[in-house]
This record gives C-alpha cells, structure tokens and sequence, in this order.
C-alpha cells in the first residue's frame, strides 16, 4: 500500500496512512516531553474515515466520541466481536487493549452499548467500563437479604460513599442509565443457560414478586451476559463454541474462561442480576455462572458504570501501560 502524509492544522499533528480512496486509517499522534530527562512519550489514537477519504469534508471531525471512535474501528481489531443480539461492540481475549484511565484508577471498557437510556427516554450510544482492581473483596450485595438491586446496601454504597470519592471531571463523566433487572430461576442446561439466554433474561419482567424490573442510576455492577460475551475462545473451544456452551458450565471448558478478561481467578463476583425463583439469590461469577444468597460476604465488587455519551479519548493505546485518557 502507497502511504501518503497529511498534516492537518493545530496539535497535536494527524499523520494520514494508506491511500485515499481504499477506507483509509487517521492515526493520532502527539508527543510529550518531559523536561527533566527530556525523555519523549508518543500516544496514538486511530480515527477511521467515514466518506472514502474526502480531505476537505473530514478536516475538523476527528474529534468524535469515544463510543463513536472505537465502534467506527471494531472491524479492525481482533479483540473485538459484535454478534450480541443489538450488535453491541465489545471487547473480548484474555488481555484485550480495553484500559481506560478513570479517577486515576485503571478501568476497562467492557464495549460499545446501542441504545441506551440515559433516564430521560433518550437514547445514546455509550461506553460501559468496569474497574480493574475490585472496590470491595468482601461484602454483601444486601445486608437485609433481599434480591432488590434499588434499595440494595451494595447500591446505596456504590451511588453514595464511592460516587462521592470520583473526582471532578471524572464524576462529570458519568451519566445516568437505566439498568435492566430482570432475571431467570433456570439456568443449568443448554436450552436455558447459554450467554445469549441471559442477555434475553437481564432485559425482560422476569423477577421476584414485587421487585423492580428496572432502576435509574450511575453505578451499577456487570451482567452474566457481559461475562460470557468476554471470551474469545482458544485453540480446543473457540469462541462459537463457548457461546453454545451453558455459562453454569464453563468450569468444565477451560478455553472459555482462560480467555475471558473478565474472569477474575483471585475472586467471585457479584452481578446485577437476580436469581428470580428466589426473594434473596443473585448470580455470581466464579469460573462458571451460579447464584448466592445476597447477605453473603463471599465476593468481590467490581463497580461497572455508562459513561456520558460526550466523552472523548483524548491520547493512549488502550495497552495497560498506556490507557485510553478520558475527556469531555
């Protein structure tokens, strides 16, 4: 491929790869010194061009969102699968390029989100991130032992105490959602536990009697579906195979979750979702999907939220060593 160069006014300086005319690439590149060891840091960020190259009309629209940007690219990565039922863009291996600096913590993207509701009947794409390190290794999703996640303990800590330590901009990145609550009783065999079943279950009525089937909020915690959707499969059980495979199962097919970034080895994870049969059982994540009274103290919380539908990446490859840097 002829590679050509184009500079466009301002910094930092885009560099033009490929011809422009064969769906060509932008990639972002600004450099940072630092002044004490004159030591330089190059970030690269790929934009993708939506009109076949035309120079003049893509001048000036390189600044998207970061939904926008990394769901413009997702053909172009490896780490990267779009075949749940909305066609949402997420992120998938062992090790994907997902990390996003956020709170001065290290997050992860767990994908691209259509349609989301921000609360408002509106609408959006938005990214959905997890924090990398657990907030809590031990405490209950509800201390009064009741399966509701809008007056959870776990909930009102989350949207309180933690919310309240995000600090600015950060805590302007965050947007309310609405957070689907449904759930299932039945789970344990192929016509009923497969990843995609409990995509179905997290959005429909199926709950407790007299739970919520929905709740307005900023911080909430994964899905099962969010787990099973994370893996790409190995060399024995590739990633078709381990979506055909019942997540109440998966301790049993080791290419499924080795190769899940959201399967944590040190922890069991809560989940949002309710265990429906039950007035006090959520599921939780170990190497397989199974459930638990919420009064226990067993596992960890790993903070999920929707960041606001204006943010931006700014700099960074998404690598551990260099996050995506957030801005608005």
């Amino acid at each position: 491929m002829k590679e050509d160069s184009l500079n466009i006014a301002g910094t930092p300086e885009l560099i033009y790869q490929g011809t422009l005319t064969e769906n060509p690439q932008i990639i972002l590149e600004q450099a940072d010194f630092d002044v004490t060891t004159l030591e330089k840091t190059t970030y690269y960020l790929v934009y993708h061009y939506k009109n076949n190259g035309n120079q003049d009309d893509q001048q000036g629209k390189t600044n998207d969102t970061a939904a926008n940007c990394i769901k413009d690219n997702a053909s172009l990565s490896n780490e990267i699968a779009t075949d749940d039922p909305d066609n949402n863009v997420r992120y998938i291996g062992a090790d994907p390029s997902n990390y996003v600096s956020f709170n001065g913590e290290l997050w992860r993207i767990i994908g691209v989100f259509n349609n989301i509701d921000n609360g408002s009947d509106t609408k959006e794409t938005r990214l959905k991130i997890i924090r990398d390190e657990p907030y809590s290794k031990g405490i209950a999703w509800d201390t009064g032992n009741v399966n509701d996640w809008a007056t959870a303990s776990l909930q009102e800590e989350l949207n309180t105490t933690y919310l309240n330590s995000i600090q600015s901009p950060y805590k302007e990145m965050i947007g309310n959602a609405v957070w689907n609550l449904g759930g299932t009783a039945n789970y344990s065999s192929s016509s009923n536990g497969l990843t995609s079943h409990f995509y179905g279950y997290e959005r429909v009525t199926t709950v407790y009697t007299g739970r919520p089937t929905e709740w307005i909020g900023q911080i909430g915690l994964m899905y099962p579906s969010d787990y099973g959707y994370a893996t790409s499969g190995g060399s024995s059980t590739d990633r078709a195979s381990c979506l055909s495979k019942e997540l109440y199962n998966w301790n049993s097919v080791s290419d499924c979750r080795n190769n899940d970034w959201l399967y944590d080895s040190s922890n069991h994870q809560w989940t949002l979702t309710p265990a429906s049969g039950y007035s006090s059982r959520v599921f939780i994540l170990g190497s397989y999907v199974n459930d638990d009274v919420v009064g226990s103290t067993d596992y960890a919380v790993s903070p999920v939220l929707y960041l606001s539908s204006n943010v931006k990446i700014s700099r960074g490859d998404g690598s551990r060593e260099n996050p995506f840097t957030l801005s608005l």
